[in-house]
């Protein structure tokens, strides 16, 4: 049960078919729309970068997102609570940035696609970075859905809006680092 006292949508890419609770799954969205961006900003600048590399850099970077979000949770929860993680919190905290880690699945997927030459190298690096966008904007509708809300022409401007909103962020990241 969320704290509104509904459930919260079973079998989805949420909560692998247990009730999630509101905590959890806004954990989850925030990995999820995190990983996205770093994955977005490590794609961006491989248009000058050789084809090979591409698939190393976006799972390189989703590997090093997930540990750094892990560690980040387990040092705040320690501040927040006053003790250490239990193992159970570890494993849950661990299954929560597991997002992070799938933001980086499909772009790798379609960049090999492009390293062994189905797809020039441009078009695959524009595939993949589009594909991210689309999951940034598509989260609204997860949320939505967890929110118990029907779908409305609202979603597809949020969706919209939040899809520029971290466009912008991974081009100041992107101007800031490269």
């Amino acid at each position: 049960m969320n704290t509104d006292g509904r459930s919260l949508p079973r079998n989805s890419w949420l909560s692998r078919g247990a009730p999630l609770d509101r905590d959890d799954a806004a954990s989850r969205i925030s990995a999820y729309i995190y990983g996205n961006i770093l994955v977005l900003a490590a794609l961006v600048p491989l248009v000058q970068a050789e084809k090979y590399v591409g698939v190393a850099i976006v799972v390189g970077t989703a590997v090093s997102t997930f540990i750094a979000h892990a560690f980040a949770e387990a040092v705040g929860h320690t501040v927040r609570e006053g003790e250490a993680m239990t193992r159970a919190e570890k494993v849950a905290e661990l299954r929560n940035s597991v997002p992070i880690l799938s933001s980086a699945l499909l772009p790798s997927l379609i960049l090999a696609v492009g390293w062994v030459g189905v797809l020039e190298h441009r078009t695959a690096l524009l595939l993949a970075e589009l594909t991210v966008l689309v999951r940034i904007g598509g989260i609204v509708f997860v949320i939505g859905r967890l929110n118990g809300e029907r779908p409305s022409r609202s979603w597809l401007i949020s969706a919209a809006a939040l899809t520029v909103v971290a466009a912008t962020i991974v081009g100041v990241k992107v101007a800031l680092t490269h």
